[in-house]
C-alpha cells in the first residue's frame, strides 16, 4: 500500500477522533469504519484491525502498515500514552488539513504558470516551424527571400523539424517531471527542499516550513508534551536549512538556561509580532493555542502571497507571448510590405 496523502489522512483522524470521543473502542471503531470503506481502504482498515486484535496497542497497529508518517505515528503513541487520543487525533486532522490547503496551493502556483508558457511555447512553434516557410516560399517567388533575422528565426525552424523526434522525446520528459513534482507527496517534498536553496524562492519556502513548524507545536503541545519536547518532534517537520538551523540555536539556547519565548526571539524562528504572541501564551499558559493561531496566520500569508503571484503572472505571461509572436510577425511582414509598395 502506498503512502496516505495529506487529504486521506486528516479524513482518517477527523473520523477516529469522532469515534473516540463518543466512547466508542478504537477496534470497534475501525470496523464501523470498514464497513462504509472504499475497497482500497477497506484493506488498510481490516489490516489495522488484524494489528489491533492480536497487540492491543492502536498507536503499534498504525506504524506497522507503514502507511502512515513517522510524525503522526509518535503523536498517536503520545496520545495514547497520556488518555488524551482523541484529542491528538483531532488536533491531527487539523494539522494534515492545514499541511493539504499549503500543498494544494503550492500545485496551483506550479501549474498555472507550467500551462501558460507550455502554450507561449507552442504558439512561438507553430509560427517558426509551419509559418515562417510559407512567407519564405512567398519571397522567393518574388525573386529575394528572408534575411537578418527572419532567415536565423526560419533556419531555426529548420532545425526543429530535423531533430523534431528529440523535442517531443524532451517535451515529455518535462512533462512527467512537472507530475511528477506536482502531483505526488514525494516530489512536492523534493521541489520543497530544492526551492528552499533558491535565492528567490527561499523566503517563500521558509515561510512554508515555519507555518508546518507552528502547526507541529501546536499538535505537540496539545498532546501534553511541554515545549522542550515539542519543539524536539516539530523540529521533524522543518525540513528548511535556515530554519533547521534556528531551531538548533532554540534548543541551545533552552539548555542554557533561557526561556521558550526568549529563545525563540533571540533565534529568530517567528517574525516580530508572532514572537510577541509567544511571549504573551508563555505568560498565559496558552503557548499551544498561540502556535495553531500562528500557523493559520503563516498559511493564509502563503495562500495570498500565491493568489497575487498568479494574479500578477497572468498579464505578464500574456503581454511576453504578444510581443514574442508580433515581432515574429513583423520580422517578416514589414519587407514583404516594402517589396509590395516598390511594386507598386
Amino acid at each position: 500500500m502506498k503512502p496516505l496523502s495529506n487529504n486521506e489522512l486528516s479524513m482518517f483522524c477527523g473520523q477516529m477522533s469522532m469515534i473516540l470521543h463518543s466512547g466508542i473502542s478504537s477496534t470497534e471503531g475501525l470496523s464501523l469504519m470498514a464497513e462504509d470503506s472504499p475497497e482500497q481502504g477497506k484493506e488498510l482498515l481490516e489490516s489495522l484491525i488484524s494489528n489491533m486484535e492480536e497487540t492491543g496497542i492502536f498507536h503499534q497497529s498504525i506504524r506497522d502498515t507503514k502507511v502512515f508518517p513517522e510524525y503522526m505515528c509518535n503523536m498517536i503513541q503520545i496520545g495514547e500514552e497520556s488518555g488524551r487520543l482523541d484529542e491528538v487525533m483531532s488536533a491531527l486532522s487539523e494539522h494534515y488539513e492545514q499541511q493539504e490547503t499549503i500543498s494544494r496551493s503550492i500545485k496551483n502556483a506550479i501549474t498555472y504558470p507550467f500551462i501558460m508558457i507550455t502554450m507561449m511555447l507552442a504558439v512561438i512553434l507553430v509560427l517558426i516551424v509551419k509559418v515562417m516557410p510559407v512567407f519564405n516560399q512567398v519571397y522567393e517567388q518574388l525573386g529575394t527571400g528572408l534575411t537578418g533575422v527572419s532567415k536565423n528565426i526560419l533556419n531555426l525552424g529548420i532545425l526543429m523539424n530535423r531533430y523534431a523526434f528529440v523535442l517531443v522525446l524532451l517535451a515529455g520528459v518535462l512533462a512527467g517531471c512537472f507530475l511528477y513534482f506536482t502531483f505526488t507527496e514525494k516530489g512536492r517534498n523534493q521541489f520543497f527542499r530544492f526551492s528552499s536553496k533558491l535565492p528567490f524562492t527561499q523566503k517563500f519556502s521558509e515561510k512554508i516550513a515555519v507555518s508546518r513548524f507552528a502547526s507541529g507545536m501546536y499538535l505537540a503541545l496539545e498532546s501534553g508534551l511541554d515545549t522542550d519536547e515539542s519543539l524536539e518532534m516539530a523540529a521533524r517537520l522543518a525540513d528548511h536549512p535556515v530554519l533547521e538551523e534556528k531551531i538548533a540555536k532554540t534548543r541551545a539556547l533552552l539548555e542554557e538556561g533561557q526561556g521558550f519565548s526568549e529563545a525563540v526571539s533571540e533565534s529568530q524562528i517567528f517574525d516580530s509580532l508572532s514572537t510577541r504572541m509567544i511571549s504573551i501564551g508563555c505568560k498565559t499558559g496558552a503557548v499551544d493555542m498561540v502556535m495553531k493561531q500562528i500557523s493559520l496566520q503563516y498559511s493564509e500569508d502563503i495562500n495570498e502571497r500565491i493568489f497575487q503571484l498568479i494574479s500578477k503572472l497572468e498579464p505578464t505571461l500574456v503581454a511576453v507571448l504578444s510581443i514574442i509572436v508580433g515581432l515574429i510577425l513583423l520580422s517578416v511582414m514589414l519587407p514583404l510590405m516594402g517589396i509590395m509598395s516598390g511594386m507598386g
